[in-house]
């Protein structure tokens, strides 16, 4: 079965977004993967369809519903085998160790916030995992689920042909990837590293480790902190 994903959104026009193009977008028309969006302005209350409402204790900005949104899940239903997923810079960081988590699903079902979030006791009445795509603020939830999906559908079988790509990429081994090098040999004074053109793939693959550790010490310490000590064991 293609890895489908459930989204309730006050955008639906949002989707597929830019996963309607490229490697995504032929994985989508090849059947690999599919979507389906739910309006949550369909569960909204009164003649305005109203799905938000001003925060108890004051303060700027609406607060999307509870009751609204509860109606929505209970009405959509969500696959207790696919997460059930609220987009929030209080959530979890996602990075690629829960992407592929993710992937390895049958699929996802992620709900999208908007204005200043949602009623915190959604979350008691459904069990939602929390996940953060970067310390910063969005407009919404749409975003951050688009980058979400792009993430693991890039992953599935058949998306981008070749399998062991995915294995040599930034994360993969918790190091950040490799300098990349392609024609012309030669640019402006500029050599590609003679151990590339060797053909020497032993000494290749060292050479590439060797550089994935330095960039990664230098660019990222807290991700070169947690690969030390994951050696160290």
């Amino acid at each position: 079965m293609a890895w489908h994903v459930s989204v309730l959104t006050l955008f639906p026009e949002m989707f597929p977004g830019f996963l309607g193009v490229s490697l995504a977008g032929k994985a989508l028309r090849n059947g690999l993967w599919s979507y389906n969006t739910y309006d949550l302005r369909h569960y909204g209350l009164g003649r305005h369809q109203a799905v938000d409402d001003t925060p108890f204790g004051g303060g700027a900005g609406m607060v999307m519903r509870v009751d609204v949104l509860d109606n929505a899940l209970s009405h959509v239903g969500y696959p207790k085998d696919r997460p059930l997923i609220y987009l929030t810079p209080r959530g979890e960081p996602l990075t690629q160790k829960k992407v592929r988590q993710y992937a390895a699903a049958p699929g996802l079902t992620i709900l999208c916030g908007r204005y200043e979030g949602v009623d915190e006791r959604i979350f008691s009445c459904h069990d939602m995992e929390l996940v953060s795509v970067g310390d910063f603020v969005l407009s919404g939830g749409e975003g951050a689920a688009l980058v979400m999906m792009d993430a693991c559908i890039r992953l599935l079988s058949g998306v981008m042909g070749g399998e062991e790509s995915a294995d040599e990429e930034s994360f993969s081994e918790g190091l950040l990837e490799y300098p990349q090098y392609t024609r012309p040999a030669e640019w402006k004074g500029m050599s590609v590293p003679d151990i590339l053109v060797s053909g020497n793939h032993r000494a290749i693959r060292a050479w590439r480790r060797q550089e994935a550790e330095k960039i990664t010490q230098l660019k990222r310490p807290d991700l070169w902190q947690a690969y030390i000590s994951r050696s160290v064991k």
